[in-house]
């Protein structure tokens, strides 16, 4: 039985760079992801003075819960949506000017409804190109708080961004969101939020955060659930094979771990435990309908092996994976076609059929996510290929090594 050992989860991860940066005291990260994304946050933090020691095991920050070190600062957000999103807001609630830009992907991507709250709270914040992107610049004196209202519709990091700048504004906020995706991120957030001190009311659809700082701590990382959906995915499609994930449980704060439950409802066995998950393959992996809009970070895993299926696999409810790294949806009708399989899209949803797959080469858009889902599908379809194999150093630099081993165990177990 396969035991397969999963990197810190980037969601967490960031979050709790955030919160390190903002606490009073010096926060230890226990187990923290070690990826281009996370990398780049913590230099993201070093470049707004903030002091960041990196061992193999854990990440020390000293927090600054007065805002940034330095007054001005030129910071680069690689591809990461959370630094590109988090770290101008931390910026906020400190005193100077500060640029960020990121790179072509992430010049794409959208944040017009974060940067238009925080705008609306009295934030000099400019964009330099195409409103509502990347490259932007702050000129920071602090946040006073009171009320916003957001739109979370595309991303659920609106949200969080502005949840954790609660507690560093001189009165606290009261956030009015009208429509919200991802929820579940928004629940990570304010645990972690709670682990370090502060706190957040729910009002209906408002979020009510008081202001008061945050205490250092020490804070481990559990295993990135989106990241085990591969893992879990590669034992449902082999029928007998058993994977075992340790560190994700009934206790973990990640939403993505609902991930096992689709699985289960298309025939595989699942067992989620106290601080390990089990995902055993059958004989049949059956089709469904389902909505992924809160877990819409592993519908690429579930279009993925949905060719195996007996019967149409249709998820729905996804439009927000149209604004990724890449038109998640498209990307996933567009590779899924190659293989020669059966496929019909909408606004926010996709179709697939049954089929078997034939060999070629994937076009990953450099999204990390494109890549670790068909390599699932490559465990049952010879001839597969990436255009952009090395794109998973995002979020998993080991990412072909540790699949590779998964697969030479399978094939033992089979």
């Amino acid at each position: 039985m396969p035991v397969v050992t999963i990197p810190g989860s980037k969601s967490i991860t960031a979050r709790a760079l955030f919160l390190a940066a903002a606490a009073d005291g010096v926060t230890t990260l226990v187990r923290p992801l070690r990826s281009d994304d996370t990398e780049g946050f913590a230099e993201g933090l070093v470049r707004l003075g903030h002091r960041v020691g990196r061992t193999p095991d854990a990440w020390q920050v000293d927090g600054r819960p007065q805002g940034p070190a330095v007054s001005e600062a030129d910071v680069y957000c690689r591809d990461g949506a959370t630094t590109a999103r988090f770290l101008p807001t931390l910026a906020a609630a400190g005193r100077g000017t500060y640029r960020f830009d990121a790179s072509p992907q992430m010049r794409r991507r959208p944040l017009l409804p974060l940067t238009r709250a925080l705008r609306d709270l009295g934030v000099d914040l400019r964009h330099e190109q195409a409103e509502g992107h990347h490259p932007l610049t702050v000129r920071a004196a602090g946040v006073e708080g009171g009320e916003v209202t957001l739109d979370a519709g595309q991303s659920s990091q609106y949200l969080t961004a502005l949840l954790l700048l609660g507690p560093l504004t001189r009165k606290g906020l009261r956030i009015h969101v009208t429509d919200l995706v991802s929820a579940p991120y928004v629940d990570i957030t304010i645990a972690m939020m709670r682990a370090f001190g502060a706190e957040v009311a729910r009002e209906g659809e408002a979020f009510v955060v008081p202001p008061g700082g945050y205490r250092a701590t020490t804070y481990p990382i559990e295993p990135d659930a989106s990241t085990a959906s591969y893992f879990f995915a590669a034992a449902a499609v082999t029928p007998g094979a058993e994977v075992t994930v340790p560190g994700l449980g009934r206790g973990s704060l990640q939403g993505d771990l609902g991930f096992v439950e689709v699985l289960r409802r298309m025939g595989a066995e699942v067992s989620v435990g106290s601080d390990a998950t089990t995902v055993r393959g059958t004989d049949e992996l059956r089709g469904l309908t389902v909505a992924m809009r809160d877990i819409s970070d592993t519908m690429p895993t579930l279009a993925a092996i949905a060719p195996f299926a007996s019967g149409p696999v249709r998820i729905e409810d996804v439009a927000n994976t149209r604004v990724k790294e890449c038109d998640r949806l498209q990307a996933c009708a567009e590779n899924l076609r190659r293989l020669g399989v059966g496929v019909d899209t909408g606004p926010d949803w996709i179709e697939i059929l049954p089929g078997t797959p034939t060999g070629a080469e994937i076009r990953t858009y450099g999204d990390h996510r494109v890549v670790m889902s068909f390599a699932v599908t490559g465990l049952r379809t010879p001839g597969i290929s990436f255009d952009d194999p090395a794109c998973v150093r995002k979020t998993f630099p080991g990412f072909h090594e540790a699949f590779a081993e998964l697969r030479s165990v399978l094939g033992d177990d089979r």
